[in-house]
């Protein structure tokens, strides 16, 4: 299969957390917003004058240094995030902004504040810290509008002037909806069973999103659909099974690419920095202002285990299931970062419930931040593998 045009680019850009389209953007004077966790309304981050950067920190090796402020039972992207964060690879941020999705993101960001690994000579530098609501309802809603007026919009407009106007509001979300229909229209092609890209392309360009200034990617992804719509799909058999992989943070391209050699094409992504369902669009009406409707929409549609009450519980794993039968699944991969308290008790039992309940082949797996080549990992994959082909064999396997 031919390779796709901007493929190659997109890769070389997440190689490094500080990429040349965030110091273009600068260069035009836009403020650099970076923030750590998907619940964190993005749009809001990316009003004219500003934009967005998750933190991420490619090619992570040692942490030892942040394993001395944190301890080794802290999950190791919070880890690897610290360590880079002293080495000085986040010092292109003007200003961090990080939700309390778990006390461990707390941590990694307090102390990177506390021994001052950011803003040095940047006079409107700051960190804000949110505390994002742990049930959807009414009342979690009017907590989490609060906060994200209190943290990010005044903040941003007392420190760098950006307009927070409904108006203004609703411009950033025209420009996040463009990026997300085109990526979700991307993602349209993993479907069926020749497939037009790979888990692995499409985690690259998804990814891009996340780590990129928005508006310096969206002719890249208007190409790159259009290269789709005539693009020589994959043959039938280039996979052995298809799998959603489901779980906490997952911005190692190697990973993806780990489970795709071992014979799983990952039809769907359900896990932070995925698409499913971190791109969908943001509908807006004129009857209710832009703050509120946002914040709404991302407590409804949020996958986070933050969310603890019965409803959303149940509603996570009816999701994945669901996004299963859509995307033809063979079976479900569960991911869980090494001590990511979170996604520990999610990935356990949303194992179990969705292999008892919804019938589905489920393997569940820790892992660290950057895995590189693992054997281990590798060998239970390519077993997971087989036994999707064994059960298919048996009868009691029905891809979508």
């Amino acid at each position: 299969m031919k390779d796709l045009k901007h493929l190659y680019y997109f890769e070389n850009l997440l190689q490094e957390a500080n990429n040349e389209l965030i110091r273009q953007a600068q260069e035009e004077g836009k403020v650099c917003v970076a923030y750590t966790c998907e619940n964190t309304p993005e749009p809001l981050l990316n009003l004219p004058g500003a934009f967005s950067v998750r933190l991420r920190a490619p090619r992570t090796g040692s942490v030892d240094i942040a394993t001395y402020y944190l301890t080794s039972f802290l999950c190791e992207y919070s880890r690897a995030l610290l360590e880079r964060a002293i080495e000085g690879g986040f010092n292109f941020a003007d200003c961090v902004i990080t939700p309390d999705g778990c006390s461990m993101m707390n941590r990694c960001i307090e102390n990177m504040e506390l021994l001052k690994t950011m803003g040095q000579g940047k006079e409107h530098f700051f960190f804000e810290y949110m505390e994002i609501p742990m049930k959807g309802d009414e009342n979690g809603l009017n907590l989490y509008v609060l906060q994200c007026r209190n943290h990010i919009l005044k903040p941003l407009a007392e420190h760098y002037g950006i307009d927070v106007s409904d108006a203004a509001i609703r411009q950033a979300v025209a420009q996040h909806n463009r990026v997300c229909e085109l990526l979700r229209a991307i993602g349209e092609y993993r479907k069926g069973d020749r497939p037009a890209i790979t888990g692995y392309e499409f985690h690259v360009l998804t990814l891009a999103s996340y780590a990129c200034p928005k508006h310096l990617i969206i002719d890249k992804l208007e190409e790159t659909l259009e290269e789709l719509k005539t693009r020589e799909p994959l043959d039938s058999g280039a996979f052995r099974a298809r799998v959603v992989l489901v779980g906490s943070e997952v911005d190692d391209l190697d990973f993806i690419k780990l489970v795709e050699d071992s014979g799983a094409f990952v039809c769907a992504d359900r896990f932070c920095y995925g698409s499913l369902p971190g791109r969908n669009p943001i509908v807006l009406n004129d009857e209710e202002d832009a703050l509120t409707q946002i914040c709404r929409q991302y407590q409804q549609r949020g996958q986070c285990p933050r969310y603890m009450d019965t409803p959303k519980m149940n509603a996570r794993r009816e999701y994945v299931a669901a996004l299963a039968k859509e995307y033809g699944a063979d079976g479900i991969i569960y991911d869980q970062m090494k001590f990511c308290d979170p996604w520990a008790y999610e990935k356990m039992l949303g194992a179990h419930i969705l292999r008892e309940e919804f019938g589905y082949p489920v393997l569940a797996v820790d892992r660290p931040y950057a895995i590189a080549s693992s054997g281990q990992m590798r060998t239970r994959v390519q077993a997971f593998v087989e036994s999707i082909e064994i059960k298919k064999l048996q009868g009691g396997v029905q891809n979508g």
